[in-house]
């Protein structure tokens, strides 16, 4: 069975052809390297649920994310007040979005499933970089391949 690595490949592929996004990390810890280049995009494959009907279940954690950049002068804007956290959180979920859009397309082309109303959590301040963006989680089914333990042996 292939279904972890097709599943990372895939995304990893997707945010690659995203102009918005410079750098594709994995795992649980998010911006521990110090030469990542905003915005970061990061890929997260939690449990696999193996079911009798001979597929694959992923939870899956999409995280964009952006770097604040405080300005010290000060507008005097309590809305805007003196940083870019609404443009990060824009772009970042923008990007969320589209990359979605296609994986879903794809999905549905090739055998695949994902639940239709993923989840996206606003991150705030995350990290020591202060960032900025979302995560989207979401589950994807993948059919499990027919290979006869018997063979391998």
């Amino acid at each position: 069975m292939n279904g972890y690595s097709t599943v990372l490949r895939y995304i990893k592929k997707l945010a690659e052809a995203d102009e918005y996004i410079k750098t594709i990390t994995t795992g649980e810890d998010i911006d521990l390297n110090k030469g990542n280049i905003f915005p970061l995009f990061n890929i997260e494959i939690g449990n696999a649920v193996f079911s009798s009907t001979a597929v694959v279940t992923f939870d899956v954690t999409l995280s964009c994310l952006d770097i604040r950049e405080i300005n010290n002068e000060g507008s005097g804007d309590k809305f805007y007040e003196c940083d870019n956290e609404i443009d990060n959180m824009n772009s970042t979920l923008t990007s969320l979005q589209s990359l979605w859009t296609k994986m879903k397309r794809d999905f549905d082309r090739n055998n695949i499933t994902a639940n239709d109303a993923p989840v996206a959590n606003p991150i705030i301040h995350r990290q020591k970089n202060i960032l900025d963006g979302w995560e989207l989680v979401l589950q994807i089914e993948v059919p499990i391949d027919e290979t006869n333990r018997c063979e391998i042996i």
